[in-house]
């Protein structure tokens, strides 16, 4: 048949392109651009060659995280483990590390053993300076795929999400309900797609709970950018205590036990001198001291949604491409309380008004 007679040197010739290249095609190999693969596509179907069948039948699915180190992600990583596992999946799990394997490197050797799909749990997708092409190509080769805790517009895959911006609104409600007029915000790099939502929220909730008064200027400077991490928290909690807080939001719950840290070594009382709300909900927080107010994201069922999602893709369903919003949970522990005295610009600026 003319199909059989078909050789890769006469794709490669029409095409334009090397045999190595038609090889890594027909082999779902990364490391081919978008426009190289359509084309090579396109001659084989031109040329009546039937691409021999190859599919993805190894039981396993990646995922990949940021770290182990924030409780958070192991959390995750065990609730997309057993919800595959209940499935006859098994998962790859790929953690990244300051200076370790990168994402990109990560996904060519997930690619080499042939998951079935990866999972991103706050990956490159979160970061605003991220190139999107990176997940197109993956749709383009056909390799399912589920993000979370981050969006990217134009990427054909379904995103899941906290909704930052519903924490962020109800941390500012419950502080300024207690009292509190200077609340500061405490968040991890700016480029992150979650940590714009909340700045953007924080803004907007203080208009709406605090005063409808502050000033743009004000505002921004009870803002403060650092990393999601314990030396992060202290060093965001350093900077917002000496403009006068008296109660921050974190962007992480290991960020708020850094901010404890950073209260407690300035000899303050917490929480009558310090209120402090985390964001997340990690399993040990309740065991902090004082125990943590926190905004409790739905883990379980975020992990149980990326999974399903994941598992229709695998099986041909097209899963809706809109981002799906989980609303977390104000958790009131011990962390959080009334200030102890009117302290702060924004309380004198208020007492100076009254």
């Amino acid at each position: 048949m003319q199909v059989m007679r078909v050789r890769l040197s006469d794709i490669a010739a029409r095409a334009g392109v090397s045999e190595a290249t038609v090889s890594r095609v027909l082999n779902d190999k990364p490391g081919v651009s978008a426009e190289n693969r359509r084309a090579i596509l396109a001659t084989m179907e031109r040329l009546g060659y039937e691409r021999p069948s190859r599919p993805r039948t190894s039981g396993l699915v990646g995922l990949i995280v940021p770290e182990l180190d924030n409780p958070v992600f192991p959390t995750f990583a065990q609730g997309i483990e057993t919800a595959l596992a209940r499935q006859g999946f098994t998962p790859v799990l790929c953690t990244q590390a300051p200076g370790g394997v990168h994402e990109d490197e990560y996904v060519r050797m997930l690619l080499d053993r042939r998951v079935s799909g990866i999972i991103f749990v706050s990956g490159m997708h979160a970061n605003t300076d991220t190139d999107p092409a990176r997940y197109v190509q993956l749709r383009e080769q056909g390799l399912p795929i589920v993000l979370v805790n981050g969006y990217v517009a134009g990427v054909d895959a379904p995103f899941l999400s906290a909704d930052d911006r519903a924490a962020v609104d109800m941390a500012v409600q419950h502080l300024a309900e207690l009292g509190h007029r200077s609340i500061g915000l405490a968040m991890g790099p700016e480029r992150y797609l979650p940590v714009q939502r909340k700045v953007a929220a924080f803004d907007v909730a203080m208009r709406r709970h605090v005063s409808a008064d502050l000033a743009p200027a004000e505002r921004a400077s009870l803002v403060e950018y650092s990393v999601f991490s314990v030396d992060g928290g202290a060093e965001a909690t350093a900077a917002l205590l000496d403009r006068g807080v008296t109660a921050v939001v974190c962007g992480s719950d290991v960020m708020a036990l850094g901010a404890i840290r950073e209260g407690r070594s300035r000899g303050l009382r917490l929480p009558e001198d310090l209120s402090i709300v985390g964001s997340d909900g990690i399993p040990n927080a309740e065991f902090f001291s004082p125990a943590l107010t926190t905004l409790s994201s739905p883990i379980e069922d975020m992990a149980e949604a990326a999974a399903r999602a994941l598992l229709a893709e695998i099986a041909g369903e097209r899963v809706p491409r809109a981002e799906y919003v989980f609303r977390p949970e104000l958790v009131v522990r011990g962390s959080t309380t009334a200030p102890r005295r009117s302290s702060g610009r924004l309380a004198q600026r208020q007492e100076r008004r009254t």
